[in-house]
């Protein structure tokens, strides 16, 4: 079995070692990322509303010309003529 306290060494052994360094402009890098992502983001959400936009009003015009709730005229029943 594991000793009780051989993570708590490891995890006093790793504090002990020193820091690596952080690059100088960081914090820059970081910046410019974020606002790239969310550039990008804030594009994928206007093209996927103009996407919406576009697939609503295609609905409404192919709706408003095939009337698709318009129920079909029956043709199971022959005209009557001659009575």
């Amino acid at each position: 079995m594991n000793r009780p306290g051989r993570k708590e060494d490891e995890v006093r052994r790793m504090l002990d070692l020193p820091h690596p360094p952080v690059p100088a402009d960081l914090h820059v890098r970081a910046a410019r990322r974020g606002a790239r992502l969310r550039r990008r983001r804030r594009t994928l959400h206007h093209l996927g509303c103009a996407l919406l936009l576009a697939v609503a009003i295609g609905f409404a015009l192919w709706a408003a010309a095939v009337e698709p709730w318009v129920a079909p005229p029956s043709a199971t029943t022959p005209e009557i003529d001659g009575w």
